[in-house]
């Protein structure tokens, strides 16, 4: 099986390195717009493999879309990345019409394609997709939900003082500094609901530093994170590729689902060989149904700067 990455920056080139490393996929094509600059990556990467023992083929391209045809999953990162001070929202744009052309080029070569977007600001490029590219709804897929509750986790096991396996929680809504619902009413500590060990400040804290979890990292590295992102993306393609149907909150299209139309936001799914194989429909606090409602019409207010 054939997976595209699209966009050899740092955020592609982590996930084509996760992905290869999991020995799941035959080839991975990175693509970039930059002269020979997905080639490098490539083979750069190519030179781990004798070292890291996989035998997934990575190879780059300078625009050539020609050498994606017949990827069952692409994954698009390129755009301009946030810079310090710079929100998700403000990018949209310039990548707009970057994620725009570069659907159009996937699904040219690769007309059974499954999208998986990362490019920000993520919700509103998810549904750009999916209003312009004329694919099945369970074809695309955001990923920003995948990568906030890995944040989540990490400061739920830093709470508690517990090793990150011991916990399990999820964010859903919108991949946004003020649009994530951490849903702290079902994270557990190895099934034990975390109210057992946090107080009610702690919960506090640990849902205000997952909102802002990215927005931390930019302003730490100058730029966005790519090693998490990466890793959220590989096992999203993981579970297609294998048919693991695994369960990830990520961005999709709402049709009635939690009470939202023509919108993207992240809820929980199970993710397979077809995409998205079920929206789950979980019960959520009155408090969370409300903050996810208030993302929403935030999302709208960007979704109509697209002038679709």
């Amino acid at each position: 099986m054939k997976v595209t990455v699209v966009g050899a920056g740092a955020v592609g080139a982590s996930c084509a390195e996760y992905i290869a490393m999991k020995n799941f996929a035959a080839e991975v094509v990175l693509v970039d717009i930059k002269e020979g600059f997905a080639e490098g990556k490539a083979m750069d990467l190519m030179q781990t493999a004798s070292l890291n023992g996989f035998d997934t083929k990575i190879t780059g391209s300078t625009s050539d879309y020609s050498k994606t045809a017949g990827s069952a999953v692409a994954v698009i990162t390129s755009g301009i990345p946030r810079k310090p001070g710079m929100t998700r929202e403000e990018l949209i744009g310039i990548n707009a019409g970057i994620v725009k052309e570069v659907s159009e080029n996937l699904i040219k070569h690769s007309p059974e394609v499954i999208i998986i977007v990362v490019s920000n600001p993520m919700d509103t490029m998810t549904y750009l997709v999916h209003k312009t590219s004329g694919l099945p709804k369970e074809r695309i897929i955001g990923m920003g939900g995948a990568l906030d509750s890995a944040r989540f986790k990490y400061r739920l096991a830093e709470a508690i003082d517990c090793p990150i396996s011991d916990v399990d929680g999820m964010v859903i809504a919108a991949h946004s500094d003020t649009g994530m619902v951490p849903l702290l009413s079902k994270a557990t500590r190895n099934g034990v609901p975390v109210s057992e060990f946090l107080s009610q400040e702690e919960q506090d804290y640990v849902e205000q530093e997952t909102r802002v979890g990215g927005a931390t990292l930019t302003k730490l590295l100058g730029t966005s994170a790519w090693y998490a992102p990466g890793a959220a993306v590989s096992s999203m393609v993981q579970s297609i590729l294998c048919d693991q149907k695994k369960m990830f909150p990520c961005s999709l299209l709402l049709e009635g689902e939690y009470g939202q139309n023509d919108i993207c936001l992240g809820v929980p799914a199970i993710i397979g060989k077809n995409g998205v194989e079920k929206i789950v429909d979980i019960t959520l606090t009155d408090d969370e149904k409300e903050k996810f409602n208030i993302a929403a019409e935030a999302v709208r207010k960007v979704n109509a700067e697209l002038k679709l």
